[in-house]
């Protein structure tokens, strides 16, 4: 045995031999130090070794023995934060918090000199969720949480309730637990595009030491099912079994291996033979619709729902209203596009992951990072055949989602190991399967044809679709017919016709991404109005104002089905108007030298604020006998901050503060439905839902106080403290708790919302932008959006939405790319490869909000944590087109993108570059 100093205590403790000091801490119960990639690229696993950061995923543990380790658990002294944690606290420096802890501990041992350089000194701490500026004013100690009087907690921005565990390590992600008797799960995975396993020879990797059981397809119940995870299981196709004997893409799963421990379930996969009948196999999507091509799901029914397995389509889409050929013909200026948008990846930090057992009562229980628990429990119990009240399904702290855990990915495993094995297991992807082996955005091409009178009145709007959903259907048909609704719907137009389609190829399954298909369509759409806009010489501002729908307009997108979307608050003619005038003050000058040319570009996005087709939410609120009011709902928190406005809302509404309000969430025991945090929304529907709760608790508290008191309930006010009387005297909230208790009647009530009808939201962006055109670089001087989101509820938490989302999607737009190689296989399976912002890519965005109150949401409020990427894309390229004079038609746009579009532009002298 050696000893190092852990967080001020003596360890006595030997690694194993070639363990890193990442999971030798974990072993110690360090569960701060958190997996994020593995190969020192992404920060999340930082400690302080003597005092200086060390990314512990590629230190050895050996070399931590007898030295001095601190981990974020270890950063405050008793019950005071660090400083540091404070001004993350003051500054709410994060939102899912799973890559903080690195973050708290870099800047900790930062000195003056490296605080005035946080690009360099950050460029090894990467965070997808924040946009960096709430860490750079954590770092430069400006405040932004505020603690507002009783019953006044909306509007203002309130810390996360979790905000001090996740600074002091004390949170609970999905595994960070400890679990007696836990194996640990592996997968073997295809390096085909297309096979027939013939046979699979496990004798070896069972002889392993240490080898639990392995599982093949033999294995795997015969049902077929979408690893997508909707109200409706019905709205996405039954294509994908646990373990299939046919693989359609590289990485798909091939066979699983238990073990007592990670290293022994790594040998038995490497032991496992697989005998493969390699297939013919297609990458392109529209090669894949052609007659011949080879079938990717071709032995697939007609209970799959898929549209035409036989030419590869998953779903179709065709519309028309009025008569889109007369429109063009009555059109003065018409303007065509077609604009492609690449497959993405979701890069949370915390990669899929599940834990699951068997309770006392027999129950499959799966601990997981899911942003869908209900949904995935209904499934596992359609999956593995069991009665629904047999399986349980719950999330601790997840570390991030944006829509790549709305999918059942790995607890279908986890669980079928469970029951076949009788032991608890553990799943935990490595960044590396996460990049080839999960899901992307659906990669699309799209083409808009416009045209429009002299005036700039649209008189006929066409567009086309083609979706690449790759190997499985999972979000396929919703991507597709979610890409063509508000798009389109935001504009008039007397006559539009869609079409599309979703086509199966043998590549990386896509699935839902932040946008959930608008951005694709988005960026074509808008793209085409700003040629439009250039064709007609108006002002893009312009040509949106005298276009876009306004309050009292049909909302028609391809077709005059009855829908419930409704204008429950109108503010896109303020998003145009508050970007506008941004674009118009002063910005960063561009750089010296003749080669820089500067441009400006803007676009916009509508959203729905809900998904269609129901989406429910059911809310138990009680007061507890401590006197605090306890709120249960299902909805999980990933970074996309409902679990702060859950508790604004009931403490708005029951007079109290927020820290009031204990919160007992993401779990399937814990209310009796909740379809899950996806689509933005965990205001608009879970947050109604928890408002409904807390106005019918009122009531009851104030009946039963008055009842007490043989007074009318009108006559009493219910305050932080407890029910006032007329008389001035209180009645305290823990002695009603228990009084009522006593009596019998339980202060409780349950709040439910179905989801409709559904309001509309806007979003504005506008850029302005440098481009070189000898390099090809893109340097962005102002960056500025609008949002509507109704009344904002907390307004710091809502701004670091916004940035998060253009953060993001800058990401996209300028350099991120899931590549797939001719052979199927991705090729940039790292961070170091699929370069994800960091603190030095991220301009300063300007964040401004319409002022409006949406009569459909809680207190007023809408939705806002998707929408925000979806403008980002095509007001950067309207942007670069008008410093260029060159459209570029893919992103991203990357600088040797728009050096070769630049020098064929100056060789066909069709630009000023």
């Amino acid at each position: 045995m050696s000893a190092l100093l852990l967080n001020g205590r003596n360890i006595e403790a030997a690694p194993r031999a070639g363990q890193c000091l990442r999971t030798f801490l974990r072993d110690l119960g360090a569960f701060g130090v958190k997996r994020g990639c593995d190969v020192g690229d992404c920060g999340a696993c930082t400690v302080l070794l003597d005092g200086a950061p060390v990314h512990s995923c590629i230190t050895p543990a050996f070399r931590a023995l007898g030295r001095s380790v601190t981990t974020i658990e270890g950063l405050a002294d008793g019950n005071d934060l660090h400083p540091v944690q404070q001004a993350f606290l003051d500054a709410q420096g994060f939102q899912c918090g799973y890559c903080t802890a690195g973050q708290v501990l870099t800047v900790a041992a930062l000195n003056q000199s490296q605080r005035q350089d946080l690009p360099t000194a950050l460029k090894g701490n990467l965070c997808r969720c924040t946009g960096y500026r709430a860490i750079a004013d954590a770092v430069a100690g400006t405040a932004h949480a505020e603690h507002p009087e009783a019953g006044a907690a909306c509007g203002r921005s309130i810390n996360a309730p979790a905000a001090r565990a996740i600074l002091t390590g004390a949170a609970r992600y999905t595994l960070d637990v400890e679990v007696p008797g836990l194996t640990h799960l592996k997968l073997v995975r295809s390096p085909h595009a297309h096979a027939r396993i013939r046979a699979i020879d496990t004798a070896a990797a069972l002889a392993v030491p240490g080898v639990v059981a392995v599982l093949t397809h033999k294995d795997a119940p015969p049902v077929l099912y979408s690893s997508a995870r909707h109200e409706i299981a019905t709205d996405d196709v039954d294509d994908t079994r646990i373990l299939d004997d046919v693989v359609r893409h590289v990485g798909q799963r091939v066979a699983a291996v238990i073990a007592e421990t990670v290293a022994a379930a790594e040998e038995g996969c490497r032991r496992i033979v697989v005998d493969y009948e390699v297939l013919p196999a297609v990458f392109d999507p529209e090669a894949a619709r052609q007659p011949g091509a080879p079938l990717v799901h071709g032995d697939k029914g007609v209970d799959s729902r898929i549209f035409d397995p036989a030419r590869n389509i998953v779903a179709h889409l065709e519309g028309e209203v009025g008569d889109v050929a007369a429109g063009f013909a009555a059109a003065d200026v018409v303007v065509e596009e077609t604009l492609e948008s690449q497959r993405l990846q979701h890069a949370h930090l915390e990669t899929h992951c599940a834990i699951g057992w068997r309770d006392e009562d027999g129950r499959l229980v799966i601990r997981s990072s899911t942003q869908v628990p209900f949904l995935t429990r209904d499934a596992l119990a359609t999956v593995l055949r069991l009665p629904r009240e047999n399986v349980r399904v719950f999330a601790g702290q997840v570390g991030g989602g944006f829509g790549g855990k709305q999918e059942m990915l790995v607890e279908d495993i986890v669980g079928l190991a469970v029951l076949k094995t009788g032991r608890p297991v553990q799943l935990e992807l490595t960044r590396e399967e996460q990049f080839a082996a999960t899901t992307s955005r659906h990669p699309m091409t799209v083409r808009v044809k416009l045209g429009a009178r002299s005036d700039g009145t649209l008189t006929a709007f066409e567009m086309d679709v083609l979706s690449n959903t790759g190997a499985y259907g999972n979000h396929g048909v919703g991507t597709l017919f979610h890409g063509c609704n508000e798009s389109v719907q935001v504009y008039r137009c007397p006559n539009k016709k869609v079409t599309g389609e979703a086509v199966y190829t043998h590549t990386l399954p896509s699935g839902a991404f932040r946008g959930y298909g608008l951005s694709q369509t988005i960026f074509a759409i808008e793209s085409a109005m700003d040629e439009l806009a250039r064709r007609l010489d108006l002002d893009p501002f312009e040509l949106r104002r005298r276009n876009a729908i306004r309050p009292g307009d049909p909302m028609v997108a391809w077709s005059l089905h009855p829908h419930d979307i409704e204008y429950g608050s109108y503010g896109l003619d303020q998003c145009l108007n508050l970007v506008e005038a941004a674009l118009a003050c002063p910005h960063d000058p561009p750089p010296e030298g003749p080669d820089w040319q500067v441009g400006q570009g803007m676009a916009l996005a509508m959203i729905d604020t809900i998904p269609p087709r129901g989406h429910h939410a059911h809310a138990r609120l009680r007061l507890a006998a401590d006197g605090v009011y306890e709120l249960a709902v299902g909805t999980v928190e990933f970074g996309n901050g409902s679990h702060t406005v859950h508790a604004q809302i009931v403490a708005e509404a029951m007079g109290t503060r927020p820290e009031a309000i204990r919160l007992v969430t993401s779990d399937t025991d814990a209310v009796a439905h909740d379809t899950g945090a996806y689509g933005s929304t965990g205001i608009v529907v879970a947050g109604r839902a928890a408002l409904d709760a807390a106005e019918k608790l009122k009531a009851a508290v104030l009946s039963f106080a008055a009842g007490r008191a043989g007074i009318a309930a009108d006559a009493c006010r219910l305050t932080a403290e407890g029910v006032v009387l007329p008389d001035g005297g209180l009645l305290p909230l823990a002695d009603l708790a228990r009084a009522a208790e006593a009596a019998g009647v339980p202060l409780a009530a349950e709040g439910v919302s179905n989801g409709s009808p559904r309001s509309i939201a806007f979003n504005v962006h506008g850029f302005v932008v440098a481009v070189n055109g000898e390099t090809g670089e893109v340097r962005i001087l102002q960056s500025v959006q609008a949002a509507d989101a109704g009344r904002v509820l907390n307004p710091m938490q809502c701004r670091g939405q916004v940035e998060g989302g253009v953060a993001q999607a800058l990401g996209a737009a300028l350099f991120e790319d899931l590549v797939i190689d001719n052979a199927g296989s991705v090729v940039n399976p790292a961070f170091r490869h699929y370069h994800i912002p960091a603190f030095a890519d991220v301009p300063r965005t300007e964040v401004l909000f319409a002022d409006t109150h949406d009569r459909l949401g809680p207190f007023g409020a809408k939705s806002m944590s998707e929408s925000p990427f979806n403008p980002v894309a095509a007001a950067l390229g309207n942007a670069i087109r008008d410093a260029t004079g060159v459209r570029l038609r893919a992103t991203p746009f990357a600088r040797d993108r728009v050096f070769r579009a630049l020098k064929a532009a100056r060789e066909a002298g069709t630009n000023r570059a």
